[in-house]
């Protein structure tokens, strides 16, 4: 498995893949003028899982629970506005949630099964949701280097 360095969790609204840096003035504005509609709210961060499955991870990830409603619209917000840009709006559910590890080779992994389903529902506290950043992200061998690129505060 291959970690995500703490200082990397994050949650992801909207990937956009490549943006031409010539439209990340517009992607921007887009981005705040869909924030500033929402109240800032808090997550409650509770329970494991693993993207496809438990059997058979390929991504451990911990979930979210209160708030995770008003994160999704949020998300939604986000989706539409920079979808009036031209990119692609999301064809799946939005599934809110912190990406903890990346499994490098998937295989059965019984017992890595049997612990995320008995913290499945484990509390690990709550997150101030206060503003959204659009982030730069450059992928390198020892992983993601993350670059805020603007911050947008909710209301309240």
């Amino acid at each position: 498995m291959s970690w995500v360095a703490p200082e990397n969790f994050h949650l992801t609204l909207k990937f956009l893949g490549g943006v031409d840096e010539a439209r990340v003035p517009d992607v921007i504005d887009a981005v705040h003028e869909a924030v500033q509609r929402h109240a800032a709210f808090d997550l409650s961060v509770a329970g494991l899982g693993a993207f496809p499955s438990a059997t058979r991870p390929r991504v451990l990830w911990a979930g979210l629970r209160d708030g995770a409603d008003a994160l999704a619209a949020l998300a939604e917000s986000v989706d539409g506005a920079v979808a009036r840009l031209g990119f692609p709006r999301e064809d799946r559910v939005f599934s809110p949630h912190v990406t903890l590890a990346r499994v490098r080779e998937p295989r059965r992994a019984p017992a890595l099964a049997d612990a995320l389903a008995a913290a499945a529902a484990r509390p690990f506290g709550r997150v101030p949701v206060r503003a959204a950043t659009l982030m730069r992200s450059d992928l390198s061998p020892r992983g993601a280097r993350y670059t805020p690129l603007a911050a947008a505060a909710l209301s309240g």
